[in-house]
This record gives C-alpha cells, structure tokens and sequence, in this order.
C-alpha cells in the first residue's frame, strides 16, 4: 500500500471512479488536466501557498492540551487549530484551491453546496477574493440551524440557494449543485467539498486538504521529537480527515481513527455511522452497503429496498449517507479504523474542551473530541494523540445552547 493511490481514474482500490451523465465528461476531463498542470505550475503553487499563508492565515497552531490531558490522566494531547483559520473551519484550503483552478479555467461562475455552512463561508470567500460569481445551494434544515453561516455567505455576495426536497440537508444540496452544474457547465465550476464525487475531486480535495497533516507532521516533531501514537479526526465526507491523515499513510506507527456521527444511536437508525455494524437484530433496517451516489462509489447508508437512508446528526457536516472513496479503501486495508460518537457524546466532548482548554469545538469537531475522552484515559502518559479541530463552535452555539441550556455549569 502507498500513499499514491488513487490509480487511473481515481479508483481507490474498488471504490471512487466516475459515474456522471456523458454531458459532465468533458468538464471532469478539463478539470483533471487543469489540475495536474496545475501540480506541476510552480508560479501556481506559490500563489496558493503565499494566500495560504498571508489570507488564510496558516500554518495553524498545534495547541497541547494540558489541563484536559490532566484531566483525563492518560495520554498527552495536541489538537490541530484548523478552526483559527480564517472563516474557522478546514474548508477554506479546499476551497480556495478550487477557486484558483477555477480562474486558471476561466470559469467565472462558482457553484458550490454546504451542510454546515463551513463549505458555504470558504467557498463565498474564495470567491469574493478572486472576484468571481458564486451561488451555493443548502438545504431548509441546514439554513435553519446555521443562519449565522449563511448571512456570511450573503455579506460576501453569495447567493445562497435553498432546498426543499429529500431530507433538506447536505444530499440534497449536492443534487442541486450538480443539477445546476450540468446545465450550466460550460461557463460554471462546481466546487464540491469534500473529498467525494467523481475523479478528480476525491483526490483533488485531498490534495488541498493535505496541508493539515504536513503542518501538523513538522509542529510534532518540534514539539516531542517524534510523531504520534494516534490521529483522531471526525469524517462526514472525510476531508478534514484524509487531509490530517495523507501525511502520515506510511508511518505504520501512527494509528488512524475516523469518528463518524452516531446521532441518537445505532440502534435508533437516526445517525450516519457508515462504517457501524448494523444492529444484531436488523429492527432499523438501515445498513452501508457499497453503492453509487453523486458519481463515485463507496459505502451509502440504505434501506432494505436499496434506497438511500434518511440520515440524522446534531451535527450538519456529518450527517451524509455516503462516505469518501479513500476512506473507504483505508478502512479495508486495515490502516484507519472508523467509530462514531452519538450526539450527546459529541455534547460533551464541546462541553468539556470549552471548560478545560477555553476552546468551543464546532459540533462536528467535538465527535473527535468525545473519541479523546474515550481513549486518552486508556493510553500511556508518554503517548500522544493528535486531534483534529476542523472548525470552531460559533456556528452551533444557537443548537448548543438549545441542547445544554443557558446555564450549563
């Protein structure tokens, strides 16, 4: 196993690929060669490099965590400061790589989905910086439960699109996305968010995500003279993940661990734990099976008669039924496990960081943060975890507060 994968056409062992109308195969095929001429541009990459560094604000700080690695007695603990870049979340690498490729094209029109919003802010913001056109589509749940996200996609010049079928949340924001993608796909870029979809946009997005584990690689090394014992970080669609993960495929040292989101519970069939054994008894009738949805194959979260399942999170960023194709392929070759925290765990673990550390975890975030509670404890005093803390919590203060109460000491 290496870290090149994935192989011609985005196969990640036998998941990725491309599963789109023939309409959308001449764009996905500009796009791939943009990119790879993109790679190897080197006046390219250090422009994204130097809007990196002088926009984005990065690196971003590895903090340790000392009063909750106290707190929990067992291993030390370091969290990756993704939500102090700027607009607070990961997404902005991804996006703003995206937004460049997209110029290079000469596409001036962005589309673009978001479940939490953190996709939404990055992409309006790369957009507004670059000048060009954005329209982001977002479901009625999501707008409902994250409007302080979508007035800063709006104050950006964004359009923000609602949608009011399915379930109203990240899937079907990503089928409006690509419905208005097809149509318009001569003059649009459609900058997807996750590492997800048809080749190249898995890779691609891990790609610009990758910065997350190449930082965090060097600060460790800096910081306690040898990497980690483990790497936590929550996956909806992966990209926070992969992107703290890719560094380290070959240190077979350092162990791996996605924390999906469990919602109410496995055995209630309202989360969007792919990876989870389904109940012993079968009661909710909702298993991931190895499926096909919006061009790429991987695991989807179905019902008995194979149609894609109703999903459930706390979180808006988690609760996709399908899961990136890479971490798919990782899972099967034994190099990253995959567990899920429910909702009230990820409750607690945004309780407990704000009050050991002063940090507010984003909803989605604190599902990694709950696994460190879990294992911490467990480990030796001088092993080290790192945790990755895709975003900050502003966003979800409005459900947080709903959930704890205004006085939650």
């Amino acid at each position: 196993m290496t870290a090149t994968l994935p192989t011609i056409k985005g196969k990640f062992g036998p998941y990725g690929g491309q599963f789109v109308p023939e309409t959308l195969m001449p764009a996905l095929a500009e796009l791939e060669e943009a990119y790879e001429t993109a790679k190897a541009d080197l006046d390219f990459q250090a422009r994204f490099e130097h809007l990196l560094k002088t926009y984005v604000g990065r690196p971003t700080p590895l903090t340790y965590a000392g009063r909750l690695t106290k707190h929990l007695g067992g291993a030390k603990i370091y969290i990756k400061r993704e939500d102090l870049a700027h607009t607070g979340a990961h997404k902005i690498n991804n996006a703003l790589g995206q937004a460049l490729l997209a110029q290079r094209m000469g596409k001036q029109r962005i589309v673009a989905e978001t479940g939490a919003g953190q996709h939404g802010v990055g992409s309006a913001t790369a957009c507004a910086l670059l000048g060009l056109e954005c329209i982001v589509y977002m479901g009625d749940v999501d707008i409902a439960r994250q409007r302080p996200n979508v007035f800063r996609m709006q104050l950006a010049g964004t359009e923000v699109r609602p949608v009011s079928s399915g379930s109203r949340t990240l899937k079907d924001a990503i089928n409006e996305a690509i419905r208005d993608w097809v149509t318009n796909v001569e003059t649009t870029h459609y900058l997807l968010g996750s590492v997800l979809g048809p080749h190249p946009y898995p890779t691609m997005v891990r790609d610009f995500q990758s910065v997350i584990g190449r930082e965090a690689r060097a600060q460790i090394l800096e910081a306690e003279g040898r990497l980690p014992d483990l790497l936590i970080a929550c996956v909806g669609g992966g990209s926070n993940a992969i992107g703290l993960f890719h560094s380290f495929i070959e240190d077979q040292g350092v162990e791996m661990l996605g924390v999906e989101a469990g919602g109410s519970g496995i055995q209630s069939g309202r989360h969007a734990a792919r990876f989870a054994p389904p109940p012993a008894n079968g009661e909710t009738g909702v298993e991931a099976k190895l499926g096909v949805l919006h061009g790429t194959k991987s695991y989807v979260l179905q019902t008995p008669d194979g149609q894609i399942a109703e999903t459930h999170s706390i979180s808006a960023g988690l609760d996709y039924p399908s899961v990136g194709p890479e971490h798919a392929w990782l899972r099967d070759q034994e190099r990253a496990g995959y567990t899920y925290a429910t909702d009230d765990e990820a409750l607690a673990g945004v309780k407990i960081l704000s009050e050991m550390e002063g940090i507010i975890p984003a909803l989605e975030s604190a599902h990694a943060v709950a696994e460190v509670v879990k294992r911490a404890p467990a480990m030796p005093k001088d092993s080290i975890i790192i945790v990755n803390l895709s975003g900050r919590g502003d966003k979800d203060l409005d459900t947080i507060m709903r959930e704890l109460g205004t006085g939650v000491s």
